[in-house]
């Protein structure tokens, strides 16, 4: 059922509705009609507040467990008070201070994303996430080594000094004159490029018979850049911190779902591709629970925020993962100040 838009209910809907979200967030327990009556401002009775509980429980924003009298909101009602009611905090002088404190250590940038994630993790008591930016090092050489008649061993080095090595299937007849020629092609246009560079410019001589190579060594120039360039782009680098925060005193009653979401967190890729949706978000992406479908089983949120080096590039994701009753209006704005502290870092 799609949850009304906030405009459409009535006024008195709408304060009942909002000290609910907002008593659920702050405590992670359902919200009563006799704790509304006593809240200022409602001038209400329990039996009339209790009728407008059951009017938007009927509307699918509010839920009551059945051990509860009380009210929470559903996902749709949280989807509902975060797009159209929740009034956003600025991170306090403190939070700032913190946060730029620990992106802001000397030593690589690595180092300055694990800080982040881990003081996002220290300030939501949620698992804190980063996206590492997707590095295209200089090359320096491609080599092809024999390891039998049937498979080769990649060996590619940047000019950072940095190795990678891959085992590439050949299929049979080649012999180690052709892995030469395929190597020596490779290095003499690899040499200070990116590999989506050398890439381009190898295949358009392949293509264009601008190349004195056989077919033989034109198929091991294919294989060699095969087991890098289908995977280069699609391997981020993921760095999680502070999943023990997701054990808190609440958790206690609810230990499924924590299992579940931290066998999730043990899925980085899954993690990383759920980060990678926000990539392209101008702002702060909220994902509540069941909307995505890494997290519906645990019921659990994602805030996400993309960062951008000094072209304006975005070059990673950085966020929190936590239970869907943490505090939005707080956590947002956290999150979208760290975003812009790495961004001054990366420059």
């Amino acid at each position: 059922m799609a949850s009304s838009p906030i405009n459409e209910l009535s006024t008195r809907a709408r304060d009942i509705f909002r000290l609910v979200v907002e008593g659920y967030l702050g405590s992670g327990q359902p919200v009563g009609s006799k704790t509304l009556a006593g809240a200022g401002g409602l001038n209400l009775s329990p039996a009339s507040i209790r009728s407008v509980l059951h009017e938007l429980e009927g509307l699918g924003l509010l839920a009551a467990p059945h051990t509860s009298a009380g009210r929470m909101p559903t996902e749709q009602g949280l989807r509902l008070f975060v797009d159209g009611m929740m009034q956003v905090a600025q991170p306090s002088m403190e939070e700032r201070a913190a946060i730029e404190r620990h992106v802001s250590r000397p030593g690589p940038i690595e180092a300055a994303l694990a800080a982040a994630s881990a003081v996002l993790s220290d300030l939501s008591a949620c698992a804190g996430v980063v996206m590492v930016p997707r590095r295209e090092p200089q090359l320096s050489q491609l080599q092809l080594v024999p390891l039998s008649a049937t498979r080769a061993l990649a060996i590619l080095v940047g000019v950072d000094g940095g190795v990678e090595n891959r085992v590439i299937e050949l299929g049979g007849g080649y012999d180690a004159s052709a892995l030469e020629q395929a190597s020596n092609y490779l290095t003499a246009r690899l040499a200070g490029r990116t590999l989506a560079q050398a890439v381009q410019t190898i295949r358009a001589e392949i293509a264009s018979g601008r190349t004195a190579l056989d077919s033989a060594s034109r198929d091991l120039v294919e294989r060699g850049l095969a087991v890098w360039s289908e995977d280069a782009a699609r391997r981020p680098v993921l760095i999680v911190r502070g999943q023990a925060n997701l054990l808190d005193e609440n958790a206690v009653t609810d230990l499924e779902r924590v299992r579940l979401l931290l066998d999730d967190l043990e899925n980085k890729q899954s993690v990383a591709d759920l980060l990678d949706s926000a990539r392209e978000a101008q702002a702060t992406r909220i994902f509540i629970g069941a909307e995505n479908r890494l997290f519906a089983l645990s019921g659990s949120s994602v805030i996400a925020s993309p960062y951008r080096d000094g072209d304006g590039r975005v070059v990673g994701v950085v966020g929190v993962i936590g239970p869907t009753r943490l505090n939005y209006a707080r956590v947002v704005p956290m999150v979208d100040f760290t975003a812009q502290s790495l961004g001054k870092l990366i420059g």
